[in-house]
Formats: C-alpha cells, structure tokens, sequence
C-alpha cells in the first residue's frame, strides 16, 4: 500500500514540476568551461556541467561595475545578473561609467563600492590594468566580469578568453577566403573597438594569429568608441580608400556596415564577420548580410557571475577562469536556436536595481 502511496505521489510530482514549466524550462545545470592557466592568453578549457544555485543562504549585497549599457552585448550583461539577483534573492546595485574612456569614473565607483554596505564586487572593468591604479585596499572580493583584470588578489573571471573569440573568428574568414578565391589573397578591414581596452586588443591578436601564413591580409584597422555614428563615419573613410573583401568588428559596427554597403550597393561584394552576438547580428545573419559571428552568452555569463559571487561569499573557493564555450553562429538556420543565454528579452531595458522581496 505504502509503494503504491509512493509511486502515485511521485508521478504527480513529476506531473506537476512539467505542468508548470519547470521540467522543460532552463536546463539544471549550465553547460560550462574552466580555463586554464588563469588570466593568460593562451589557455586550455575543459568542459563543465555547472550546477547553478536556487536560492542564497542570505540577502548578500553585490556592487556590479561595468563600462557602459550602451550596447547589447552589456544590456545581455545585465540581463542576466538582474535575472539572476531575482531568483537567488540577493540585492544587486549596478553602475556605468559611461564609456570604455571613463577610467577615473570607475575608480570612483569602485570605491565608493568599496567603502559601501556591499558584500562584493563584481568589476567589468574598462582597463585590463584599473585595479594598478586604485591605490586604497582591496576589503572585499572583487570578481572580474567579462573583461580582463589584472591582479594578484583577483582570483574569479566570468567571461570567456577574447583571443579565442579573435582565433575562432579568423579562421572563419581564412576558411571562407581559401574557399571561394583558392589562389587570391583577400583583404580584410578590422573596425576594432577602444584601442588597447575591453577585449579588442586580444581579439586583434587572436585575429592575427588565425592569419598568419594565409592569403588573408589585414588591409586596415581602425579604432573607435563603441558608438554607431563614429563607425558610419570610419565606414565612409574606409571605403574611400579601398573595398575590402572583408570587414570585421563589434556587433555596433557591423549593424553600421550593413546600412553602409547598401547605401554604396556593396552589399554582394563585401562580407561582413562580428566579433560577437546581438540582435542586429541575429537579423543580419538570417538575412545573409552577415555571414559568422561569435556568440558568448552573454545573458548566462552574467547569471554565472551572480551565482559564483554568492557561492564565493558562501564559502566557496575562488572558481579560476569560468564562462561558456564561444558558439559559432552563420547564417545557416541550425545555429540560430536556442538563444536564452545569448539575447535579453525583446522588451527588456537597462536596470540598475535589484531588492529582495521582503517575506
């Protein structure tokens, strides 16, 4: 009677997790990389299923720091640290400093982070080299989001390696040029992002790498705040002087290419490569005005973020370099599914705040 009692109450439970959604909804663990060595160009990965938490021991504080919400890649950012903040009931206080230019914006908020009823801090940082130049203690654990920082007392990086992003999407293009011209070189024109901060620089050199040896060459580079009108700008510049084969750049730069070489009609006779995912990038590769881009999640990069800050400030250790494996995305319609880790939602708008609900 008593196994009878059991099974019944075990198919209803099931029965009830898949009626509500809950079985067929977000996946129970998080498809993962540990990177190593920690914080250097080159690494090794190694695949790993994440169990993510449900709920935080405590209502702990998090102070998240980030370059600017000016993009999608950031707004995704954010996304999932709010989203994230919500489900854990944790309080989360997000500020920008407006621009990847801005280092002493962020210094001061970093310090005011520092100085202020937080836990945490997670430091999407707008130099590799800002925590050099912060000259008061470190008095509570940062964890470098998204983009590199160094230091010896940073021992988390959410995010994923830049080289890589770099490495992945040149051999694309190395790929797609041996291709179509077997015996011709191919020009390619980087529309990078700030010089030497964020990822570009690695991306350059992950770039350059993929390259070496090949019949692609590197025609221009041009350097830019991560803003629309400046690359229509450089765009214009650009094509003045030649017509690359390829232009590749920020997922901003490449939504300003796309109208660009309509405009000039060079939409056929010039392929366009972004560094990573948006949805401008989305619709452009389901219109083949785009033919690759790299997609790191990061809607799941920034859920991570919270989740291991919390595990951190619950006594676990600090988690190394962790993020998700970079997705090749083309304009063929099987990698263009599954983009809940990779997009906010369509009506979601930057927040800056996020308060436990109190019981």
């Amino acid at each position: 009677m008593m196994r009878k009692y059991w099974q019944r109450w075990l198919t209803l439970a099931t029965f009830g997790l898949v009626f509500s959604g809950y079985a067929t909804s977000e996946p129970l663990t998080w498809p993962l990389e540990q990177r190593t060595p920690f914080n250097v160009k080159i690494q090794q990965s190694q695949t790993l299923n994440y169990l993510p938490l449900t709920k935080a021991q405590q209502p702990w504080r998090i102070c998240a720091l980030v370059p600017h919400l000016k993009d999608a890649y950031w707004i995704g950012i954010d996304y999932g640290l709010i989203q994230h903040a919500k489900t854990l009931g944790v309080s989360l206080d997000l500020f920008e400093a407006g621009s990847y230019y801005h280092i002493d914006k962020q210094l001061a908020q970093l310090q005011s982070c520092m100085q202020g009823d937080y836990d945490a801090i997670l430091l999407g940082s707008v130099s590799p080299d800002l925590l050099a130049q912060f000259t008061a203690p470190l008095t509570k654990p940062v964890l470098a989001l998204v983009n590199k920082l160094n230091s010896d007392q940073v021992k988390t990086h959410i995010g994923v390696n830049w080289y890589q992003m770099g490495l992945l999407a040149g051999n694309f293009i190395k790929a797609d040029a041996t291709s179509q011209h077997p015996q011709q070189t191919a020009n390619l024109a980087l529309l990078a992002g700030p010089e030497n901060l964020g990822g570009t620089d690695l991306v350059e050199q992950g770039i350059r790498q993929a390259l070496e040896g090949s019949q692609v060459k590197i025609s221009a580079i041009q350097h830019a705040d991560n803003n629309r009108n400046l690359y229509r700008d450089q765009l214009q510049m650009l094509l003045k002087a030649q017509q690359p084969d390829y232009i590749l750049g920020s997922a901003v730069a490449i939504e300003a290419a796309i109208s660009t070489l309509k405009q000039k009609r060079l939409s056929n006779r010039v392929k366009l490569v972004s560094s990573y995912f948006s949805p401008a990038i989305l619709r452009g590769l389901k219109r083949e005005k785009v033919i690759y881009s790299n997609d790191d999640l990061v809607v799941l990069q920034g859920k991570l973020a919270i989740d291991v800050t919390v595990k951190q400030l619950e006594g676990a250790k600090a988690f190394g370099d962790i993020g998700p494996a970079i997705i090749k995305r083309t304009s063929s319609s099987n990698t263009l599914s599954q983009l809940d880790f990779s997009l906010a939602e369509a009506d979601f708008y930057p927040l800056y705040q996020v308060r436990p609900h109190s019981h």
